[in-house]
């Protein structure tokens, strides 16, 4: 696999070993483009119609429901980041004191900040499952701490379907079924997963689920999306902007002030969710990511990173097994000897590009990578080993 058939869709130059895309992604060229007649189109607003403030995001939500099997467009909100869906979240949370809200250890920011908030103001208990410091067995030991801490007292589990630095995969079908038995909510982060790896809300049925637009989803940075369940369906939005009210669509009525909201998760909506050029873009991803599939995009990743995981635990780096790990993302832990320093200068003279999260080297792939990226930064870790 030295060649990509997909890479013509981007425009990464072939001295580049890119494999970063859980950091960042590299817009499509359609993406690119689309952005590019947006800003084009604000230059005449003249000729933009007022349905272009409604009709391309209701367009967005309709391609993001179908790509997380969800029924009802309507329980998707546009939003601008994760942590503005987990604080949407949180703001419609009552907790009791001594109840749990259990996360996993080192999760993002992002994702740990409003639970903090959260159980603090309600002197409840934050709940933090440690990573086992086995090496053996070691994400079926994380699954099967997690299963066991959710009890009568947890009120949430908020927690991504994979973690983000290790890629550590997490059993949501199984979670999912504890949590209903003790009545806790599920509130799932799926920045690191959703896109290229299968999610299904009609199977797992979470509370909610959270994503950043900029990653696997392949928009501009500064999107993100989220579904909203039943749960939320009457509760209080961040803001108050006049597309989450009742018949905004209607212009000439707008001081016809309205006590209602729109139905399901349209309250919690963004001001000016109707951004031309983002949701331009992100209309261009989308369509781009159904077209591949996550199965796809799983299954490529898959072929490329199990011999690369098995060449690399040969030279002394600890990654998690794979059966319970993601195969477009996963992190390895680098032998002892290794100067961190030194590997990351040789990494840069091979304009090699992955991330270094916590005590990990993380790599993430995807079409446009092939067995030559890998190989790549094997040569390098060689060299740095030497």
């Amino acid at each position: 696999m030295g060649i990509s058939k997909h890479k013509d869709v981007f425009d990464i130059p072939e001295n580049i070993c890119y494999l970063n895309t859980a950091s960042l992604s590299p817009s499509f060229k359609a993406v690119e483009q689309a952005g590019l007649d947006a800003v084009l189109q604000k230059s005449r607003p003249y000729l933009i119609p007022s349905s272009d403030f409604f009709d391309p995001v209701i367009e967005l939500k309709q391609k993001f429901a179908k790509l997380i099997q969800v029924d009802n467009y309507e329980r998707i909100a546009t939003i601008p980041s994760v942590s503005y869906g987990i604080a949407t979240v949180t703001n419609n949370i009552k907790l009791e004191p001594g109840q749990n809200v259990i996360l996993m250890q080192e999760q993002f920011p992002s994702n740990y900040y409003s639970w903090k908030k959260l159980t603090d103001n309600y002197q409840a208990h934050l709940k933090i499952i440690p990573a086992p410091k086995s090496k053996i067995k070691r994400g079926q030991l994380w699954n099967e701490a997690l299963f066991e801490a959710i009890d009568d007292n947890t009120a949430v589990v908020a927690m991504g379907h994979i973690h983000w630095s290790s890629g550590t995969l997490f059993n949501l079908k199984a979670i999912r079924e504890k949590t209903h038995k003790h009545k806790a909510l599920l509130i799932i982060d799926g920045s690191q997963s959703v896109g290229a790896l299968s999610f299904s809300v009609n199977e797992l049925q979470p509370d909610a689920l959270i994503c950043a637009g900029y990653k696997w989803l392949f928009g501009p940075y500064g999107c993100a999306y989220a579904y909203y369940g039943p749960y939320f369906d009457n509760g209080e939005p961040l803001e108050e902007n006049w597309t989450n009210r009742l018949d905004s669509h209607k212009l000439p009525d707008l001081t016809k002030y309205q006590d209602d909201y729109k139905p399901f998760a349209n309250r919690y909506v963004m001001g000016e969710s109707g951004s031309f050029i983002h949701v331009k873009m992100q209309l261009a991803a989308l369509e781009q990511v159904l077209l591949w599939t996550p199965e796809a995009i799983q299954d490529h990743c898959r072929t490329l990173s199990i011999k690369a995981a098995e060449e690399l635990r040969h030279l002394g780096c600890s990654i998690e097994d794979d059966a319970y790990r993601s195969h477009h993302l996963f992190g390895l832990e680098l032998p002892a000897s290794i100067d961190i320093e030194e590997f990351k200068k040789i990494l840069s003279q091979h304009s090699v590009f992955v991330s270094f999260r916590g005590t990990y080297v993380r790599l993430s792939c995807h079409l446009f990578n092939t067995t030559r990226d890998f190989d790549t930064f094997i040569t390098c870790l060689k060299l740095a080993i030497k």
